[in-house]
This record gives structure tokens, C-alpha cells and sequence, in this order.
């Protein structure tokens, strides 16, 4: 793999970690607005927010 493609894949993968993550937090607010925010759903959709956030972060930290 070149870094041409490398660069590229990065910025897929990122890309997609964003969309994720916007689309992870959207399902937490249409379960707390239903007053599900204590279910199995909506923890483990906060287990992988956290997930992709500390991704994210780590991004950031490397200037990303």
C-alpha cells in the first residue's frame, strides 16, 4: 500500500468513526426522549460512544 492509498483509507476510516459516532449519539437522544436511558440498548450505545470518542480523541491528540 502507498501512502497515497494509506492516506486515503485514513480518511475513510475517519470519516466513517464521525458518522458513527453522530449516528450513535441520535439513537441515545431518541431513546432518552422515549425515557429508555436505562436500558440495555442505550448503555451499550454509550459503551461504543465512548469507544469512538476516545478514537476520535486520540485523532486529535496526533493532529488528525
Amino acid at each position: 500500500m502507498n501512502d497515497g492509498e494509506r492516506l486515503a483509507a485514513f480518511e475513510k476510516m475517519y470519516r466513517n468513526i464521525r458518522e458513527r459516532y453522530a449516528d450513535t449519539e441520535r439513537k441515545m437522544e431518541a431513546l432518552k426522549a422515549q425515557g429508555k436511558s436505562k436500558s440495555a440498548t442505550f448503555r451499550q450505545l454509550m459503551g461504543e460512544k465512548l469507544t469512538l470518542k476516545n478514537m476520535l480523541s486520540m485523532y486529535e491528540l496526533y493532529g488528525l
